[in-house]
């Protein structure tokens, strides 16, 4: 049976597009299947000057596109209060809490609370200070504090962040939420790897070549031109994204599916991973930055972009590990803006063959393909296995074919928002899809070598075009070791 949740949830920054978009669309959701029935609340706070009625009225307006009646939406917005406040305004806190307090004695919330910091990061440790020393800080239940990205700039800020936040709340209170982790085909890694002895007999350094992923968006900037312009593709999409669906292809097996177990696991993979001099960081990253190409201007012509900027929007780079079970073989990764269409998805190339039998007797110049498992993230959920066999016909030719399987549309409606999924688990504790400090602490270590490296050295901007998969350095780097990507323009 579905499990009611609990709660008082308190939005900072409740007047922002994630919150309209995502958030209580997620919301909602959970409402619609149970998991929120009649005994929680929502304040949402910014410094908008807002009324309750016109804050219920965007809510309202921001679920409007999922199936519901006007008597359920309003019936969901009941549940909903505003406050309009400064965060720098430390006494005004009190008003806060009184709101909290009436939301938690009129819906029996039993003293939960989620405090949900979906603003400018430069803010999370002020927050989480204030919530402490004003008495937001419930005394009977329980009190999690879940942060949007980006969890600082570099590892001296994270950490400084960090230790900001851990003054109010301990480690397993802290919810980082990275939308990826909430993703089906993500989280289906662990069942594939650990629930088929068939896969994870094989997944190691003896039959693995290596191991590829794409994460490419087919959009430019768009209107976050002023926010990307401080971040790019290294710090938007590798250092969090990238790096925590790495940690899972590369984590060993836990003791048990649990989010303690999970973590450490993850953790040792992260501590193993070979941080570059700043010399093996040029061998084995490249960046780039788009062109204007038939539609469209460059980059640095898009509207909040400073003249000349040397921001990259597209990475690509090679990643290796120090440990028994993944030495010598090299994971892959790219990620950009304005390529070819928008794709997630994990590539994992196994070793061919030593000695390929059937090229003898046919003097034939075709040769085995290697067999790869593909995990599709999005836009399709499934997986792939391309393996070798027989051509139809006379003669004894091969061919490689492809085993698959998608979901279906069916499947597909069943499947919660990220979101949604990481909102739930927030509520019950469930830190297993929340990145830990430890993971984002050898995250940035790792990147920033990279990122220190590139400040100093001048780029030759732009240097690919859109509806490309990035500058030719990225299949360079590839070709240096003798491989190529397996997804291209020619093989989608």
């Amino acid at each position: 049976m579905t499990k009611e949740n609990i709660a008082v949830f308190t939005f900072f920054g409740a007047t922002g597009d994630l919150a309209k978009r995502k958030l209580y669309p997620s919301l909602f959701k959970l409402y619609q299947k149970g998991y929120l029935k009649e005994r929680f609340g929502v304040l949402g706070t910014s410094r908008a000057d807002w009324s309750t009625d016109q804050f219920k009225d965007v809510v309202k307006e921001s679920i409007s596109g999922l199936e519901s009646s006007a008597e359920e939406a309003d019936k969901f917005a009941s549940h909903f209060e505003y406050v309009a406040h400064d965060v720098t305004d430390q006494p005004h806190y009190s008003v806060l809490l009184d709101a909290i307090k009436e939301l938690d004695e009129r819906f029996d919330a039993q003293g939960n609370r989620v405090f949900y910091l979906s603003m400018a990061p430069n803010f999370f440790g002020e927050i989480a200070l204030n919530i402490k020393s004003q008495g937001l800080i419930s005394d009977n239940g329980y009190n999690r504090l879940v942060i949007e990205k980006p969890f600082g700039r570099d590892y001296k800020s994270a950490k400084k962040l960090n230790d900001e936040l851990t003054l109010t709340f301990d480690e397993d209170q802290i919810f980082r939420i990275d939308h990826y982790l909430g993703k089906e085909m993500i989280q289906n890694i662990e069942a594939l790897r650990f629930g088929n002895t068939i896969i994870e007999s094989l997944w190691n350094n003896r039959y693995i070549d290596n191991v590829q992923i794409t994460l490419s968006e087919s959009l430019g900037v768009e209107e976050r031109a002023s926010y990307y312009d401080t971040s790019g593709a290294l710090r938007d999409m590798v250092q969090n994204h990238i790096m925590q669906i790495i940690s899972q292809l590369a984590m060993e097996q836990p003791v048990a599916f649990t989010d303690a177990d999970v973590r450490v696991e993850k953790v040792k993979a992260l501590r193993s991973l070979r941080v570059y001099s700043a010399v093996e960081a040029a061998g084995n990253f490249v960046r780039g930055q788009y062109a204007a190409g038939d539609e469209g201007v460059d980059y640095r012509d898009e509207d909040g972009v400073p003249e000349g900027s040397n921001n990259e929007t597209f990475v690509a780079g090679k990643l290796l590990f120090d440990n028994y079970r993944w030495s010598g073989v090299p994971f892959y990764i790219r990620t950009g803006k304005k390529l070819a269409d928008k794709s997630t998805r994990i590539d994992v190339v196994f070793k061919k063959p030593l000695i390929d039998i059937f090229a003898f007797p046919q003097q034939s110049d075709a040769t085995l393909s290697a067999n790869v498992l593909t995990i599709y993230v999005e836009p399709k959920n499934g997986f792939a296995l391309t393996v070798n066999a027989k051509s139809a016909g006379q003669g004894f030719e091969t061919e490689p074919v492809k085993l698959d399987f998608y979901q279906d549309e069916k499947s597909e409606k069943d499947v919660p928002e990220p979101y949604e999924r990481l909102m739930h688990d927030a509520m019950e504790g469930n830190s297993t899809n929340f990145a830990s400090w430890s993971e984002v602490a050898y995250a940035w270590k790792f990147v920033d070598v990279i990122r220190r490296l590139w400040d100093i050295e001048e780029p030759h901007f732009p240097n690919y075009l859109p509806g490309s998969m990035g500058p030719k350095a990225s299949d360079e780097l590839l070709e240096r070791d003798g491989r190529s990507w397996v997804y291209k323009l020619d093989n989608k």
